[in-house]
């Protein structure tokens, strides 16, 4: 399938279609400001959106001075979730804390910071390279476990980011089983140990999909579960996510869920797991 806009361009058509939905308000200025372009560009852009793009998706408002999103809006180049407006703002609070003068819009809105985990360079490139020729490598990995030197051999197929940390999914040579990686707790550089002998296809818990079910803490009352139903966009009282089996026990730490511990008061937890004896097999022990 040929790849239907260049990149640069189809990121300038997602900024139109994320700014003009979550913002109301949409004019060449976010186009300028975010991309650095000239104003003759971020219009010609607005109207190849407009004329090639999304016809109808956008209405000019001469009191707001922009284009604002008509009755029949419908996303073309997005999925039309609101995850895509809070990525693009803290993709550009990222910018901004780093290049103090640059501006990108968004100044009205902010985000809490989080701790940077740092991943070497030296220590994920061999690691990447590992998961797209399938390769061996020999490591030293540590835990808080077992926090001394300890070499082992990995057959590294993909990279999972569970909330966060980042991880490799690999085959663990010593233990005899596919199990996640923590990226900062390598030390030294990854080297090559030849052809992986463990097939990625041999990995269970990767390839099977689980569908885990949350309803709001049944403790509660039936005003404050509506709330929570209402917080969490469940559908008749229930949210299912589906995920990879190898990455329940990730879901549930994202979601603050112990599945061992039901919390003394239901406002503090206001989930639980509606499902938990299907994927009680997928959790790590």
């Amino acid at each position: 399938m040929k790849w239907p806009y260049r990149y640069d361009l189809l990121q300038r058509y997602r900024l139109i279609e994320i700014v003009a939905i979550w913002e109301g308000k949409l004019n060449a200025g976010h186009l300028i400001e975010h991309f650095g372009i000239g104003r003759q560009q971020a219009s010609k852009d607005i109207n190849n959106y407009l004329n090639e793009i999304a016809p109808g998706n956008l209405e000019y408002n001469s009191s707001l001075k922009g284009y604002e999103p008509s009755s029949d809006f419908k996303p073309v180049v997005t999925s039309g979730v609101v995850d895509e407006y809070l990525q693009l703002v803290q993709r550009n609070s990222d910018l901004t804390s780093t290049f103090e003068n640059l501006v990108l819009g968004f100044n009205h809105t902010t985000r809490v910071p989080l701790p940077s985990f740092q991943i070497k360079p030296e220590v994920l490139r061999p690691i990447v390279k590992a998961c797209r020729l399938g390769e061996r490598l020999e490591v030293d990995y540590r835990s808080v476990n077992a926090p001394n030197k300890d070499g082992r051999i990995i057959a590294p197929h993909s990279i999972v980011h569970s909330g966060m940390r980042w991880h490799v999914r690999a085959y663990c040579e010593k233990n005899q089983e596919f199990r996640d990686f923590v990226l900062t707790r390598f030390f030294d550089i990854p080297e090559s140990a030849g052809k992986a002998t463990i097939s990625p296809e041999n990995d269970d818990s990767w390839h099977t999909k689980v569908n885990v079910c949350f309803k709001p803490d049944p403790r509660l009352s039936l005003a404050q579960q509506e709330v929570v139903a209402n917080d969490y966009g469940m559908k008749d009282g229930i949210l299912v996510i589906t995920v990879r089996a190898a990455l329940v026990h990730y879901l549930l730490q994202m979601m603050k869920i112990d599945p061992n511990i039901l919390h003394g008061k239901p406002t503090a937890q206001q989930i639980v797991i509606d499902n938990l004896e299907a994927i009680e097999k997928w959790l790590f022990k």
